[in-house]
């Protein structure tokens, strides 16, 4: 099969061509080389390669045999990895000067997992500074843009994955998100992401362990691809102390779940501003539950503080993580961390408390919620892809934003129930850009998730032009 068809074909249809023989991992490797090169000087998506060492991985893979559980297995299929995580002898800089020639002896047991499982690490995604932000350039590899419009951002913090991914450079890709650095770039870029719930997807070694804010996650073109990465990356690991068994149930097993029986939608969450085109966009794309039987109905729980609690959660992660970086090398941090971090450093132990209280309160309005609807629906971004030399919205309407987090509120919001979010794509703007529906499960209960979101994804076109090439503006 030609390298341009390997591209094509989605991660689920590759692995069984990896499972019968009908292709070799060295050509897959070979034709997303060959995809990369052709494309990625458009984009800017994938600045460090690794393809000799996928190589070597499918060398020793070639005398491995695949395991009697089949579930999650990849097979020899090569995927990217966000910069933010650690591949063993790859230069991995998380996007900082700091970190510019930083190559670690050790992955990260994602990445051990993923690879354990029979992936092959290929290349390492672009990403902003430290993941802060959603517009992905950094000092070290610039910006990446947009493929349906070269001339706008792809968001951020997951940038370069879901741009591989759209453009056909990977068939699936790791992701992160804190703020919403998974969701918002998925909805930017027309792919699929899942923020998962904490603990899902074990990683290690981290600053905080106990973290419960920001988790990693599967990105893919597909709801069906992203179900099998999900169960690649899934289990309990003894250096992670808050992760999780696998479920009985595979993943990809749970797709032919029930669709849900009541669905809350609500464009805003109650207190932000969001462009009229995406709210009609992802409001028409909830018909496709309406038409199986879903009840659709204007609510949500109760989010009004959930903006001062995020942001005061967050910069005491930031303090936490980057307080002596700031001491010792504030010239080289961009100004958007050394505000967070200065913000983080002010803050008093009431402050803190009250806000983990705050966050505490909202997740028993999440539940009470959930005992009425099965989902909860939302814009996975307030605002279409924007102009890739904007560092983050200022404003929406009459809305002024004075930070660079802000603008995220309708994802950072979702990230404090701890309930897990996928973004589905669901359609365009007049302009062809694509738009993005959030739909939040119940916690731990990503099974019926990825259920919802394959029978959304089954009744839309969002997605089926995908792989794409860059289009300039």
């Amino acid at each position: 099969m030609a390298g341009d068809d390997l591209v094509r074909l989605s991660a689920t249809e590759v692995v069984e061509a990896l499972t019968t023989g009908a292709v070799s991992p060295v050509e897959l490797v070979d034709a997303a080389a060959a995809r990369i090169e052709a494309v990625d000087g458009a984009v800017n998506a994938l600045p460090t390669l690794c393809l000799d060492r996928a190589r070597d991985q499918a060398a020793a893979l070639a005398g491995r045999p695949a395991p009697d559980d089949r579930r999650g297995w990849l097979a020899g299929l090569p995927l990217v990895v966000k910069d933010l995580v650690d591949v063993a002898g790859v230069r991995t800089t998380y996007g900082s000067p700091l970190f510019a020639n930083h190559v670690p002896e050790r992955s990260d047991i994602l990445v051990e997992r993923l690879e354990e499982r029979g992936a092959m690490v290929m290349a390492k995604s672009n990403t902003p500074e430290f993941g802060a932000g959603a517009n992905t350039f950094n000092e070290v590899f610039g910006k990446t843009r947009n493929p349906w419009n070269t001339a706008l951002t792809c968001g951020g913090s997951s940038g370069g994955s879901a741009v591989a991914l759209a453009t056909g450079m990977a068939w699936l890709a790791t992701g992160s998100d804190l703020g919403g650095s998974l969701r918002t770039p998925a909805s930017f870029c027309g792919v699929v992401g899942l923020r998962p719930s904490p603990g899902r997807v074990a990683r290690a070694p981290a600053s905080d362990p106990f973290d419960t804010l920001s988790v990693e996650g599967p990105m893919a073109r597909s709801v069906p691809d992203l179900a099998l990465m999900l169960d690649a990356m899934a289990g309990t690991h003894t250096e992670d102390p808050l992760s999780r068994p696998a479920p009985d149930l595979s993943y990809v097993g749970a797709l032919a779940g029930p669709p849900p029986g009541r669905v809350g939608w609500s464009p805003d969450l109650g207190f932000l501003p969001v462009d009229p085109e995406v709210a009609a966009v992802c409001e028409h794309a909830l018909d496709v539950f309406a038409a199986m039987g879903a009840t659709v109905d204007n609510a949500c729980p109760d989010f009004a503080d959930a903006g001062e609690t995020f942001q005061i959660l967050r910069a005491a992660n930031f303090a936490m993580a980057h307080a002596e970086k700031l001491a010792t090398h504030r010239d080289m941090l961009k100004p958007d961390i050394v505000w967070n971090v200065e913000k983080g450093l002010a803050l008093t132990a009431d402050e803190i408390g009250k806000a983990r209280r705050a966050r505490a309160a909202l997740y028993a309005r999440m539940v009470s919620f959930f005992d009425s609807h099965d989902l909860l629906a939302t814009p996975a971004a307030l605002v279409p892809p924007f102009d890739v030399d904007q560092r983050y919205v200022t404003h929406i309407g009459d809305v002024a934003f004075d930070n660079y987090m802000d603008w995220l509120g309708i994802t950072f919001a979702i990230t404090l129930t701890g309930c897990p979010a996928i973004l589905v794509p669901c359609g365009f703007t007049a302009a062809g850009l694509p738009v993005g529906l959030q739909l939040v499960g119940r916690p731990h209960d990503e099974a019926a998730l990825l259920a919802a979101a394959a029978r959304l994804e089954e009744a839309t076109v969002a997605n089926r032009d995908l792989p794409i090439d860059p289009r300039p503006s």
